[in-house]
Parts: structure tokens; sequence; C-alpha cells
């Protein structure tokens, strides 16, 4: 029997995070694979007439469709998951988690996509703008080394949606916008944690099979 829900993953997308908390969790779910159009590196016209934004990631399930990273994590582990990855409210390290689950859009992925803007727009390398930018940058991967080097995961000792979340701009996200990891040894630490996982393994495969994932 075909399962209700229907992960559309865009080849080197932010919607590898869905197709790997599917395999965390276990939970049976049909993948849909679509390549970016390989003149533009946008999605094709498919893939954008799936929801009204046009981007990844997006889910199907019962009649219904979903966009945004951040919801659709949610929607996965209230719906299929019974709370699993997810921190309780009444738990010490539920702010962490809060925060990490959102400060991956919010601000890391929102902050490198000012650098692929302006590289797009050919703002030269002298603008003032670019500097802004950069110590922007520079302060989100300073807070994320800091912290993984308190903690094995993003909410504490164990691996959440929070980390589901942030992997993806420490990853894949760096063949938009070239990040060198090499000053950042927790950074680079918590990488080899996660390419350990037979899940995450598994989830970057079926998604984008052939493509190793930016773990160094």
């Amino acid at each position: 029997m075909t399962a209700p829900l229907v992960v559309h993953h865009l080849g080197i997308s932010q919607s590898e995070r869905i197709v790997w908390l599917c395999e965390e969790l276990e939970i049976p779910y049909e993948l849909k694979v679509y390549q970016r159009d390989p003149v533009t590196r946008l999605a094709p016209a498919e893939y954008k007439a799936l929801h009204p934004m046009g981007v990844a990631p997006v889910i199907t399930d019962a009649g219904r469709t979903l966009g945004e990273s951040g919801a659709i994590v949610d929607y996965i582990i209230g719906r299929y998951g019974q709370g699993r990855l997810a921190v309780a409210a009444d738990q010490p390290n539920y702010a962490d988690y809060v925060f990490w689950l959102h400060f991956a859009n919010g601000s890391f992925v929102a902050t490198e996509m000012l650098g692929l803007v302006a590289n797009a727009l050919g703002v030269p390398a002298d603008h003032p703008g670019r500097g802004f930018m950069n110590a922007r940058s520079e302060r989100v991967y300073d807070m994320v080394e800091q912290r993984l080097g308190e903690t094995q995961y993003f909410a504490g000792d164990a691996l959440t949606a929070a980390d589901i979340m942030m992997v993806f701009a420490l990853t894949t996200m760096r063949m938009f916008t070239p990040k060198d990891l090499s000053g950042f040894p927790n950074i680079l630490a918590y990488l080899q944690r996660i390419g350990a996982r037979p899940a995450y393994r598994r989830a970057m495969e079926k998604g984008d099979p052939g493509l190793p994932p930016l773990l160094t």
C-alpha cells in the first residue's frame, strides 16, 4: 500500500532534511525526486507547481500540501513521530531545542542567502554591504562552534529535530556559499558524528545518489 506521506525532494536542497527526518523516525513515506534545471540550476516547473512559493521542501499528505522546513518537521513529528526527536516543554533543554530549531533558517540560512544573492548580482568584494554580510556570517559560525564545544548535539546529548534543521546549513548549503571549516574543529567533529548515522547516510543516498555529503 502506498504511504500517504509524500516527500517531494528537490536535488541538492533543503528538502534533504525531510528525507533524513523520515529515515530517523523510520516511518513509511514515498519519495519523489526532482532534478534541478541543468542550465538555471533552479527547480523545474513541475516542482514549482507543487506549492505557491515554488521552493523546497514540499510534502503532500492526505490531500494536504505543506511547505517550509520547520513547519514540515513539526508536522511530521507531531503526526507520525509521536513526539520523537522533539524536546518537551518541561525539559531543561527545551529552550536550547527551540532556539536552534528556529535559528537554522531564521538566522543561519538567511545569512548565507545574503551572500548567495550578492554573488548572483555581482556585488563587488569591496562593497560596504559585503562587510556586514561577512561579519554576520562569522558570528553565526562562531556561535555554532561554541555550542558544539559544549554539547554533542544542538539541544544536548541526543540528536533532535534541531540537528535535522541545522545540518543542511553546515553541509549542502556550502555548495552554494563555500565555507572553509578548517578553523572550526567542533563543527567538523559534529559532522563526522552526523555522517556516521545510518539514517543520515540512507537519506543522502536516496535523495542525492552519488553526491557525497559535504562533511569536511
